[in-house]
This record gives C-alpha cells, sequence and structure tokens, in this order.
C-alpha cells in the first residue's frame, strides 16, 4: 500500500497497513470497524471501509483512528453482507484522503475496491507500461496498479483477470478486493506479509479474513487456517473456492512480524507472537550473561522478551520507567527548555528505585538509535549505576522493500557502526543483541520459511531498479 519514493519514520520501524474482510454477515461494516480496531497497531494514519448488499456498493473514509473516523450514523449507512476495511500507515510522503484505501473504481458497470498491505517491488515499471497504454492514476500508491490490471482484463472472466493481474505483479501483498458479489483474498507466492481466514460464530454466520487472529478474536471468529502463500481465495454465491496461480515454492514470512510488528495476542505465521518474543528473552539471556539488579523494558516494546529474559536468567523484572497510556496526538509543541519532552511525556523514570542500580534493558530493535539514546540519558538522570541493552533481534543493517517502513541504510544505525560503537553513542555499559541463529530457533520454524534481508541483506526479490533507486537512495 505503500509510495516508493523513500523511507521517512526516524526512529523506529513501522507498520505498513491491516486489512479485514466480512463475507455473508448482515451486520458486516460494524464487524469490520471492531476488526479494524483490534489491527489499529497496524497503521494509525487512515482508516476506511466498502460495503455492498449486492447491488449497490457503499464507502467511508477519512484521516485518524478507527473510533475517530467511524460514528454509529455513519456505519449505519454501510450497508450490505460483504465489506472490506483498511488502516493504512503511508511509507513516505504527503498523508492525505487521496491516498487512503480502501481504493474503490468502476469500470463497465462493475466497481471493484482493494484493500493493501505490503509493498508492490516492481510497481514503478508497471505504473509506467500502464500510463504508456492510457492508464490515468489517482494516487501514488503502488495499489492502485492493482485496479488498472484488473480493469483490462474482465473481459477474460474473473479468474483468468486474477491470474494475469497477479502473476504479472512482484512483491509483498497480502490483498482483500471485493466486487458487488465477490470477497477476494490474496496471498503472494512468499507469503511476506501475514493473512488468515476465519468463520463468524455469532448472527448469521460468514467468513472474516485479516491480517491478525486477533481481529477475530475480537469478533468471536473461529480460526480457520492461514490463507496460504500464493493463494487466491475467492468467496462467491455462499461458496469458498481458490486458485493457485504461481508454482509451488518455500516461503518467506517476514520474520520482524514476529520480532515487533504483530499483536502478542495473535498468531502469526502458525506461531504465537507472545510466546516466540518469550523465546526469544530467553535465548538472548543465554548469549547474554550480564550481571544486575533487575531487568526493565520500555512500555511496550520489549515487554515479554524481558519477561523470558528474566525466567532465564533469574534476575528479576521490574518496570523502571511508567508509561503514560493516555498521550494522544497533539499539536502543541513544547519549549526548547523542555529537553527529551516527545520521550517524558509518553514514558518517565521511576526514580527513587532506579537510584544506584545495575539495570538491563530488553528493547526489540534499534533503528536510528536516536530514542535509545534520549532514553539511557534519563535512566542516568534518574540515578542508574550502570545501564546495559540486551536487544531481541540482531543489529538491523540492511534497509527493507516488501513494507516495512525502515529509514534508508545511510541512516540505520548498525549499517555504520559496530556494537561497541553504538553502545557508546547510546551512553550504555554495554550493548548485546541476539544472533540471527537464536532468533530463527524463537521461531520454532526452519530458516528456509522466512525473509532475514533487514538483517543479512539476501533478499527473495530483488526490485526493479527505478525501485531500488528511489527506495533506498
Amino acid at each position: 500500500m505503500s509510495q516508493n519514493n523513500g523511507f521517512s519514520h526516524p526512529h523506529r520501524p513501522t507498520h505498513e497497513c491491516g486489512v479485514c474482510g466480512i463475507y455473508g454477515h448482515e451486520d458486516s461494516s460494524k464487524l469490520t470497524y471492531f476488526g479494524l480496531y483490534a489491527l489499529q497497531h497496524r497503521g494509525q494514519e487512515s482508516a476506511g471501509i466498502v460495503t455492498s448488499d449486492g447491488k449497490k456498493v457503499t464507502t467511508y473514509k477519512n484521516m485518524g483512528l478507527v473510533p475517530e473516523v467511524f460514528s454509529e450514523e455513519i456505519l449505519q449507512r454501510l450497508k450490505g453482507h460483504i465489506s472490506i476495511g483498511h488502516v493504512r500507515y503511508s511509507t513516505t510522503g504527503a498523508s492525505n484522503i487521496i491516498n487512503t484505501q480502501p481504493l474503490m473504481v468502476s469500470h463497465k458497470g462493475t466497481t471493484l475496491a482493494v484493500a493493501h498491505n505490503g509493498n508492490l517491488t516492481n510497481s514503478m515499471s508497471l505504473r509506467r507500461d500502464l500510463e504508456d497504454r492510457g492508464s490515468i492514476f489517482q494516487t501514488t500508491m503502488d495499489s492502485e496498479v492493482v485496479l488498472h490490471l484488473m480493469a483490462r482484463a474482465t473481459q477474460k472472466g474473473l479468474d483468468e483477470a486474477l491470474k494475469e493481474t497477479f502473476t504479472a505483479m512482484q512483491g509483498a501483498y497480502s490483498m482483500l478486493l471485493m466486487t458487488a458479489d465477490t470477497l477476494i483474498a490474496v496471498r503472494d507466492p512468499d507469503g511476506f506479509r501475514p493473512l488468515c481466514l476465519g468463520k463468524l460464530s455469532n448472527g448469521n454466520g460468514g467468513y472474516i479474513v485479516a491480517s491478525e487472529t486477533c481481529a477475530l478474536d475480537l469478533v468471536d471468529a473461529e480460526y480457520i487456517r492461514d490463507i496460504e502463500p500464493g493463494e487466491v481465495l475467492i468467496l462467491q454465491n455462499g461458496e469458498m473456492r481458490s486458485i493457485f496461480p504461481w508454482p509451488k515454492q518455500s516461503p518467506h514470512f517476514c520474520i520482524f512480524e514476529q520480532v515487533y510488528f504483530a499483536r502478542p495476542d495473535s498468531d502469526i505465521f502458525g506461531t504465537s507472537v507472545y510466546l516466540a518474543r518469550k523465546r526469544m528473552g530467553k535465548i538472548l539471556a543465554r548469549e547474554a550473561k550480564i550481571d544486575a539488579d533487575f531487568v526493565m523494558p520500555f512500555p511496550d516494546s520489549g515487554n515479554y522478551a524481558a519477561l523470558g529474559y528474566s525466567q532465564e536468567s533469574g534476575i528479576p523484572m521490574e518496570m523502571g520507567v511508567i508509561r503514560n497510556h493516555y498521550v494522544g496526538r497533539t499539536f502543541i509543541q513544547p519549549t526548547q527548555s523542555m529537553r527529551d519532552f516527545n520521550v517524558k511525556v509518553k514514558l518517565n523514570p521511576v526514580r527513587n528505585f532506579l537510584k544506584g542500580k545495575r539495570v538491563i534493558i530488553v528493547e526489540d530493535s534499534i533503528i536510528r538509535g536516536t530514542t535509545g539514546k534520549s532514553r539511557v540519558r534519563a535512566l542516568r538522570e534518574a540515578g542508574a549505576k550502570e545501564v546495559h541493552m540486551v536487544v531481541s533481534c540482531p543489529p538491523t543493517r540492511h534497509g527493507c522493500y516488501y513494507g516495512i517502513d525502515f529509514p534508508s541504510e545511510s541512516q540505520l544505525i548498525a549499517c555504520n557502526k559496530s556494537v561497541e560503537d553504538i553502545a557508546t553513542y547510546l551512553g550504555l555499559d554495554s550493548l548485546h543483541y541476539l544472533s540471527l541463529e537464536g532468533l530463527v530457533e524463537a521461531t520454532g520454524m526452519p530458516w528456509e520459511n522466512f525473509c532475514l534481508a533487514c538483517f543479512n541483506g539476501i533478499y527473495p526479490i530483488e526490485p526493479d531498479k527505478s525501485f531500488t533507486k528511489e527506495a533506498l537512495d
């Protein structure tokens, strides 16, 4: 769903959208709303829902969080038994209503909507080719390519149009498409991003497709299975069927979903995120033995790895900083004298507890190091005697083409500094990263099932040259 002209988030990796779709339930818009509510962590910039009663297609989308965008009155207007929804975080560029999703078009009497999580690595070349053949694009998003490809192939019938469209595309996409009477779920053959299927148990039944299982839990749906990598699932005329346009291959799941992105109460790629993160902490405790008074996370990053580290090492876990859960978006800027305001407004040290203590911070990642530097300084100022940090993934040294909003490689601190230099920059007594072997072990899955490119630089799919230049320069 991203715009292919750079990476901009300043301090931490950022989520790249969430999708939710309902088929065969009269309250589809409300169920989609709750599904998006559960997926809010995957995108906080905008939200949208498209619904259909089999004939009329209705849409509403706007900037803001899910409960800010939708009211009871708006949901009442979104009538129908089919719906798809989207929460968005843009990769770069202007945040505006034009680029919100789901995208919707009408072509020769057929309405088609799309909601996309991921990045198309050949979208620039596809877009140029389509424009050369007369297509006019309304947004800067790669997702719009799908609508144009589908529109050009509709005369071949649904199945052939889907095959022709998606075999032309490369990259990462867990995607929902909707017509007036059909819901379609597509997952790229590498399976970079998660997508799962559930059976609704309330009311008249029906199905739900969502980015994470936490969305199924909120609407009391029964998890059936993941949409398979390379699967096109079609829900139409009350029936469900699948086509597989690509040859079978090994998947390349994004391991950062387990490290950082997914909610801990979700199961991703067949593995509990909560348990995987605890195992990361336990393995980290075996790899990085430190003598300290207590282990602490910065809520909420690192919480579950910290729990695992504490249990394995025998060092007690404490909450050395307190999170303000009522922090909203503010346009009021602090004065120059309010140093580290953006850190302090969310997290504040427990000064009397920290004074004179040897502390182990457990973090899930270090991207630029700017936030970590401020946090360590806050602990020092609160009187901590020693500050060590352990990180529940390896050093992030490479950019991502597949839907993670990492900065360019020149801005990744681990790309330019040694571990020792990073520790000095952050003001730490020591710094330890989880090994790549330990990270994969924590997932309980084989190496070949994962994309590890942000750590080892081995990309399962090379993007076209124009994407490479615009994305990572």
